[in-house]
């Protein structure tokens, strides 16, 4: 990574276990502030792939034999490209390998939602909970506003 040109890449094609020891989510950060946004592998760690998606960073997990020719294309400089709605990896039109990815996961990544964008797309239905259980359970929410 500290050569050009991949020292300008926003993919990271990576060996297996990619993350393992990495418990916390300062090792997706790192990756985010260098510039990567997504990293692809054979098997990730647990811990590591999840923190990847509760902070934007897409893991995608394919054969060994699919990595390899990912690596095969970064060797003679050849770029690759990700259709994140379709599931395709894909080279100057040829379609390299397809990658599944969880629904809920694929549409937080799309819409940019982390778990407290997600919070807030519900805002109206938490607003009228909150109205209503205000008004079942008045004396919860007397000393609200040091009343009482």
């Amino acid at each position: 990574l500290n050569k050009s040109p991949f020292n300008n890449s926003k993919i990271l094609i990576a060996g297996k276990n990619f993350g393992c020891g990495s418990s916390r989510e300062h090792a997706p950060w790192a990756l985010l502030d260098f510039g990567i946004t997504c990293v692809i592998s054979s098997s990730f760690a647990d811990i590591f792939y999840n923190n990847c998606f509760n902070n934007g960073l897409l893991p995608i997990s394919l054969s060994g034999e699919e990595v390899q020719t990912l690596l095969d294309l970064a060797e003679q400089r050849k770029e690759i490209e990700i259709d994140l709605q379709n599931q395709i990896i894909f080279s100057e039109d040829n379609e390299i390998a397809i990658f599944e990815i969880d629904p809920f996961r694929k549409k937080c990544i799309l819409e940019g939602l982390d778990e407290i964008g997600l919070s807030l797309t519900h805002s109206s239905e938490i607003k009228d909970f909150e109205r209503k259980r205000a008004e079942i359970s008045p004396w919860i929410f007397k000393n609200k506003n040091n009343e009482g």
